[in-house]
This record gives C-alpha cells, structure tokens and sequence, in this order.
C-alpha cells in the first residue's frame, strides 16, 4: 500500500543524494519515477536536481500555486508512474502537502519529500509543518553540527560568516549562506550572547548511523 515519505534534516545530511538513490533504484528494476523540484530552488539550474556531491537527473518543476495532483496525473497518462519523488519539500504549500497525499490514496502511488524541518529561525517552514503532520512515514537524516554532536538547525550567515538573525524565510543559498548546528550551539548563537560570535563554515560530516 502506497504512503507519504518525509524525509527531512538540517543542510547537508545527504537528502537530494538519498532521492537520487530512491530513485535509481526504481529505475534498476524497470519502474518510472517522477523527479519533481519547486521552481524557486535555480541553485543549479531550472529543471534539475544535484546533490552536492555531483549526482544529478532532470526533474519536473512546479510552481509556487501548481496543483501538483493535477501535474502528476499528466504525466500518468504518458506512462506509469511507480514513484514521485520530490526534492526541497520545504516549499511546498498546504495545499500541495495535500495534493500529495491525494497521489498516495487516489493513485496508489508512493510519495517521497526529501526538505528542511526548520528555517535559520528555528520555525517551521509551511511545507514541513503539513509534511510532519499529514506523511505515513517520517524519516531523520542525520548529518553533523562542527562541535560534534548531530545537527538539527540551521542557521544563515553572512560573506562574513557571522549569523543572521533577521530577514526574508527563504534565501536560496547554499554552504555560503547557510551551516548546519547542534541545537545546543543554535542556542548559544541565538539567544545566550548579546554579540553573535562568527561560525565556521565548513562541510558537516555525514552521519553513518
């Protein structure tokens, strides 16, 4: 029976690597997959999805206000579809988050979101908050803060590497604009010093547990 996957992480925890694996798996046994990516995420081009260790495929796009039932029932006239993946899940909105789980019990299709929990505010981006609520199945990628321990936020720099504490939810970036932290370090960053320290910035090493 079909369910609604969440995985989700702070930065750097191997979530479009991971999707990109689901999704060669299906392919290896002969299945389709559909690769869906929002349209605001053009760090590596429109269209595609990349992990940051070079792995990349075509994705299908989606706007801000698509109705991604409907986008997904396209494609399914073309072919079968064994499974819809969908990479920085965070954006999505309410009613995306439903339009998903609508592919899960309509179409009996499983539905994979790979996104960030939290923004560098530590609240809820609205995709996540219905993901966390409405998915079958919930799953942690773990990666980890500089200090050592597992890291669950993550929090927005400057060229300078000093944290920001205000600003837009969403700022395209990557390991320039944004490092991955312990809530215990978050913490001390935010809200236990009235002079934000500078954080190195530097790549997370990924969680093999």
């Amino acid at each position: 029976m079909a369910k609604l996957y969440f995985y989700y992480s702070a930065m750097n925890a191997g979530k479009t690597t991971h999707l990109l694996q689901s999704s060669y798996n299906y392919r290896e046994r002969g299945m389709n997959t559909l690769i869906l990516s929002p349209a605001i995420d053009n760090r590596f081009g429109v269209g595609k999805v990349t992990s940051r260790i070079g792995v990349s495929s075509p994705s299908i796009i989606f706007a801000e206000k698509e109705n991604i039932y409907n986008l997904v029932k396209k494609y399914l006239k073309e072919q079968e579809i064994h499974c819809v993946l969908v990479d920085e899940a965070q954006f999505l909105s309410k009613d995306q988050v439903y339009q998903l789980t609508e592919i899960v019990d309509q179409e009996n299709i499983p539905v994979l979101a790979y996104g960030l929990r939290t923004d560098f505010q530590g609240e809820l981006f609205q995709g996540s908050h219905y993901l966390l609520a409405w998915a079958d199945s919930l799953k942690e990628l773990k990666t980890i803060c500089h200090s050592g321990k597992k890291a669950t936020m993550v929090v927005r720099v400057d060229e300078n590497g000093r944290a920001v504490k205000d600003g837009n939810q969403v700022e395209i970036g990557g390991n320039d604009k944004y490092v991955s932290v312990s809530r215990a370090e978050y913490k001390r960053i935010f809200f236990d010093k009235g002079t934000i320290e500078p954080i190195q910035l530097s790549l997370p090493i990924e969680d093999k547990n």
